[in-house]
């Protein structure tokens, strides 16, 4: 190892000691009726348990939304918004830290396409505008997904450093 770049000797370290299960990030999907009223039900319920919302997406069809959240303590939410009756569905993604610039999301799209890793959906958020940007990804295979972004030296975050932005 010691022929490596630094950055990606320590991505290496880093990922042999904390393992790639810690690097997956829990999302919970909840499917809603395309109609007024259902996003402020399931914001409702979660500020109604104290969860707080990092990230979220919402897609939507002539029918009903698919509303993609990450969130502080997903059991809770699970629970809370199980209580509700909601349809709910928990999966695995990962979040990827990029420069704030143009071509930042470039750099991780051409890597994933020279590697043939699939992108089933994506969605992003920028802590800080100018600085860096989390890129939330989900793949049809999570583990190649993980394993060629740290080894092109990416910053892939831990499911805990994203609970706790």
């Amino acid at each position: 190892m010691r022929g490596r770049h630094n950055g990606l000797l320590i991505e290496e370290e880093f990922r042999d000691m904390k393992g790639e299960s810690d690097m997956k990030v829990e999302q919970i999907s909840i499917f809603l009726e395309n109609k007024p009223g259902g996003l402020e039900h399931v914001t409702r319920v979660l500020m109604d348990a104290g969860i707080n919302i990092r990230a979220l997406s919402l897609a939507d069809t002539s029918d009903f939304g698919i509303l993609r959240l990450i969130v502080s303590e997903s059991e809770s939410a699970m629970a809370a918004l199980h209580g509700e009756g909601l349809t709910i569905r928990r999966s695995q993604v990962v979040a990827v830290e990029v420069p704030d610039r143009p071509g930042g999301m470039h750099s991780i799209a051409k890597v994933l396409t020279e590697n043939n890793v699939n992108v089933e959906y994506a969605y992003a958020f920028v802590e800080k505008s100018g600085e860096n940007a989390i890129i939330i990804f989900r793949f049809d295979d999570i583990d190649a997904g993980i394993d060629v972004l740290l080894k092109k030296g990416f910053k892939v975050l831990t499911g805990e450093e994203v609970y706790r932005l």
